[in-house]
């Protein structure tokens, strides 16, 4: 449970191979995604966050030229409050194009955005009924944005499902509390593939050093799937 009652609850939930690696269309077998759909649903999360790259696939719209330029604060905009779920995505830059799409099976969509995206960005994302906080003007405060995601949908706790990189962001603010992993029957060995925890550059020090994580379950499933749940604190580095 987080520390801190003015945000989520966060749980980092991803499926790796043996040595550590997250793209699993490289050495996914049968059954991966579904037994990792099932654990997400067991997690009971109010809502779920990825980054850029793995959003991008749900996304149907078009380039920004093709939007109305009106200025538009740099505000919060909430589009729909009473959600039965909601899917967080992680979008800087503004990159991502959503056309008519504003929920993800029932999951109400909002972006995290920096205060630098353009107006025909923002025109575009209430066109297409997207909620969108800002998280920063030229960089993302991963602690503003927990905060606003509890103060404007009353998210309570936030299933982490990366990237590498966000997952790594996320555990260098100290602000992941439980690690969920479904650990496969297989070896990646690729040299520069994403990671669970990916931040910085090679040879920086650990993203959240002092990190103290204590084992809560260990199951082995079927198909040579092993399952794993640790609680995370946070000593002195």
């Amino acid at each position: 449970m987080a520390s801190d009652s003015s945000r989520p609850t966060v749980a980092v939930h991803m499926a790796t191979s043996l040595d550590g690696r997250i793209q699993t269309r490289r050495w996914g077998g049968a059954g991966i995604g579904s037994l990792y759909e099932q654990v997400h649903g067991e997690l009971a999360g109010d809502a779920w966050m990825c980054g850029r790259i793995t959003m991008q696939g749900y996304t149907r719209g078009t380039p920004d030229d093709d939007h109305d330029p009106t200025p538009v604060p740099r505000t919060d905009h909430i589009a729909k409050r009473d959600a039965s779920g909601y899917a967080i995505a992680l979008d800087a830059r503004g990159a991502l194009h959503w056309g008519a799409r504003n929920a993800i099976d029932d999951d109400h969509v909002v972006v995290v955005l920096c205060e630098t995206v353009s107006d025909r960005h923002l025109n575009a994302l209430r066109a297409s009924g997207v909620s969108y906080l800002f998280g920063g003007v030229a960089t993302i405060d991963f602690a503003r944005v927990l905060r606003s995601l509890k103060a404007a949908f009353g998210i309570d706790r936030l299933l982490v499902e990366g990237g590498g990189g966000l997952n790594g962001s996320m555990l260098a603010a100290r602000l992941v509390d439980e690690i969920s992993l479904l650990l496969a029957p297989a070896i990646d060995g690729g040299r520069g593939v994403p990671a669970l925890f990916d931040h910085g550059q090679p040879g920086d020090p650990p993203p959240a050093p002092g990190t103290i994580v204590a084992l809560r379950r260990c199951e082995a499933l079927e198909g040579g799937f092993v399952r794993l749940h640790y609680d995370v604190s946070y000593g002195t580095a």
